[in-house]
């Protein structure tokens, strides 16, 4: 089975170096056959290809059966690689590749869901703590040269709103329920988890958001979800509320959110995730009141990054072999 690997270069803004100096999200020969050691059964009927951007991309892709990347060119794939069958796509988010009407027929497109989801649960945990500990505020003030005592109670009791509770809004969900904190879901299916106490479809996020002391925004970027928490939707939300999106900077109004934060309407927010990135200096956000921003940093890491996407690699290609269902699958109409 021939397996084509697309790295793209990288750069200290889209691909930072790990200490070892290679790229968070490069899968190198050694990386690759590292996880292949793990997988000898697997390993022993592929024929892999390691490569660079579109440097040796077409020709290889005329026999290539698996595609292991970030992005691709996708027109006329199904003439450029007739022989796919299967394309991983080494990140959760697949808005970047949509619409998916360029997949071929009998191409599966498979994403990294749930290889995210530890780090971003830690992260999550973090940053709600930070909100209800007025960490926003304390910061804000540090670089004032002000002292003022800004005191919280324990966090029990308080209550999550979670809203896309896959596999990352589910290890959040886990871990502020560990601390007492009630926790209610939104999902488009809205099917009941162990991990929360109340599902609900989107249908009912205006009825929520009012009884929501935070909002955990980790929602892929649809046309469903695009815009989603609006200005009137965050204008439901009760005052005092913080807000954490690691999802997709699109499914949120920053600029109503800025406004919200200099009115005192909202206590703070934890954003990770911007359009564009990196950031521009000249940004709102930056100077925005009770606002932390961290560079997209929530759910990714460069020790085990690829480690684990190499995992789901081999697992899928296992299962591939042997003609079972993939993990993972992407609904080209749903853009997730």
């Amino acid at each position: 089975m021939r397996v084509h690997v697309k790295n793209n270069h990288a750069s200290p803004e889209t691909f930072p170096p790990t200490p070892e100096g290679e790229a968070v999200f490069t899968i190198t020969r050694e990386r690759f056959e590292d996880a292949a050691a793990r997988y000898p059964h697997v390993a022993r009927h592929l024929d892999v290809f390691i490569d660079w951007d579109l440097d040796h991309f077409e020709r290889s892709m005329r026999t290539a059966e698996v595609l292991v990347t970030w992005d691709l060119p996708t027109a006329n794939l199904a003439e450029v690689a007739p022989n796919l069958r299967l394309i991983h796509v080494i990140g959760a988010g697949v808005e970047h590749l949509c619409p998916m009407d360029w997949v071929p027929a009998g191409v599966t497109v498979v994403n990294n869901r749930g290889a995210h989801a530890d780090k971003a649960g830690e992260y999550g945990l973090m940053a709600v703590l930070m909100l209800h500990n007025r960490l926003p505020a304390i910061v804000g003030n540090q670089r004032r040269a002000h002292w003022e005592s800004l005191y919280s109670t324990p966090i029990g009791g308080k209550t999550l709103l979670v809203i896309g509770v896959g596999s990352i809004g589910a290890a959040v969900a886990r871990r502020c329920r560990t601390l007492g904190m009630r926790v209610l879901g939104v999902s488009r299916h809205g099917r009941p988890l162990d991990a929360v106490d109340e599902m609900h479809t989107s249908g009912r996020l205006d009825h929520l958001l009012p009884r929501a002391d935070f909002v955990f925004l980790a929602a892929p970027l649809t046309p469903e979800t695009r815009n989603l928490l609006d200005a009137r939707r965050q204008a439901l939300m009760k005052r005092g509320a913080g807000v954490v999106n690691v999802g997709r900077a699109a499914t949120m109004d920053y600029d109503a959110l800025t406004a919200n934060l200099r009115s005192g309407h909202l206590s703070g927010a934890v954003l990770d995730v911007f359009d564009p990135e990196p950031l521009p200096s000249g940004s709102a956000l930056w100077s925005a009141p009770n606002l932390i921003v961290t560079p997209h940093v929530s759910a990714d890491d460069g020790d085990s990054y690829v480690p684990l996407t190499l995992e789901l690699v081999f697992r899928n290609l296992e299962r591939l072999l042997e003609g079972k269902r993939l993990e993972n699958v992407v609904r080209p109409e749903l853009g997730y």
